[in-house]
């Protein structure tokens, strides 16, 4: 996240904590844009959504990098709900800060201009009680009137785009909760759920928990910040998805400081979508994704994302840290297995 001053971090909290100037905010903004304007609803939008460092981030900012998308950046803060009228408010164009390594200290860079996962917020103001529970999140499905509310609120950040032919992108972990509402909302769009081999991402997720508890520690404005933004995916506000009636007490049995515990979290997650998830999302293999151009190529020619030579110069990089994982080897049996049949169904839905 950016250095924020004392007046920032006010700033932040009125717009992003305080329910009522943030649902004023998302009313003001959809008044004040051309009613008239384009039904978005048909159009091919890409959604990208896993558990967290699945390689969620690297493969959005491809999209990005083509130059078809639009998405909301760190401009569109902290009125992520009024994209319109913050622009024209804060004069937030003219803003320019130093591309920075983000606080996962995995060497993406990022600055104003950099897409990230905001409209996670959307969810929380208008229907958060019915996913965020005090110590998880579950499976969440929104009504048609909230599903019509998101519909209208991708228009307005297309509309403050400007381009008419720019669609939309998201990357939201947590939207793995509600993949059928988002098939709903936009019957033509494009789920991409990555996947990564589980030991080395049980691993990532262990060392990432234990970094955001150790920047929390040092300053409380990180948790809430993250806790506004709706990530819990680590940290002292960790709330890990409950997919199943057994998952909290699996979890519990589990010392989240090993790396068992994001073992038991991958199989949970990674098994429920294998069950849950739309037919026609398609499932990323990361590893493939590293290893074989064509995986990229194909994900691109199936989203109409022009010429796969119209990439950021970040590349797919394969991670083979294991960490302790040899301790749970009953765990590293059905985390493989399902990995196994994933990468199988990843393979052959892009002809591979």
């Amino acid at each position: 996240m950016p250095s924020y001053s004392f007046l920032d971090r006010m700033l932040h909290r009125a717009a992003l904590q305080v329910v009522p100037i943030a649902e004023l905010s998302f009313d003001l903004d959809q008044k004040s844009i051309d009613k008239k304007a384009r039904d978005v609803t048909n159009e091919k939008h890409v959604f990208v959504s896993g558990l967290a460092r699945a390689g969620t981030t690297i493969l959005m900012r491809r999209f990005y990098a083509t130059g078809q998308y639009c998405s909301l950046t760190y401009r569109n803060m902290p009125f992520i709900l009024a994209p319109n009228l913050w622009a024209k408010l804060s004069g937030l164009s003219a803003k320019t800060i130093e591309a920075s390594e983000r606080a996962h200290g995995d060497r993406i860079l990022v600055d104003v201009d950099s897409p990230e996962s905001f409209d996670e917020v959307f969810w929380r103001i208008f229907d958060g009680g019915n996913y965020i529970g005090k110590t998880f999140l579950a499976p969440h499905t929104p009504d048609a009137d909230v599903i019509g509310q998101f519909r209208s609120y991708v228009a307005a950040i297309l509309a403050s785009d400007g381009r008419p032919d720019a669609r939309y992108l998201s990357k939201n972990n947590n939207n793995i909760l509600r993949l059928k509402a988002i098939r709903q909302a936009f019957p033509n769009a494009v789920i991409l759920i990555p996947f990564r081999n589980p030991i080395s991402h049980a691993a990532s997720l262990l060392r990432q928990d234990q970094n955001f508890i150790e920047e929390q520690e040092k300053d409380s404005f990180v948790r809430s910040y993250m806790t506004w933004l709706g990530h819990h995916e680590f940290g002292q506000d960790h709330r890990p998805f409950r997919m199943m009636a057994d998952g909290a007490e699996r979890l519990k049995a589990l010392s989240r400081d090993r790396i068992g515990y994001w073992l038991e979290l991958w199989c949970q997650t990674y098994g429920w979508l294998e069950e849950h998830a739309p037919e026609d999302a398609i499932f990323v293999c990361y590893e493939d994704l590293c290893q074989n151009p064509d995986v990229w190529s194909r994900l691109a020619a199936l989203s109409d994302a022009g010429s796969p030579d119209d990439e950021s110069n970040e590349a797919f990089v394969i991670s083979d840290k294991r960490g302790e994982a040899d301790a749970f080897p009953e765990l590293v049996d059905r985390a493989s297995a399902i990995y196994d049949r994933l990468a199988g169904r990843a393979r052959r839905a892009l002809g591979l």
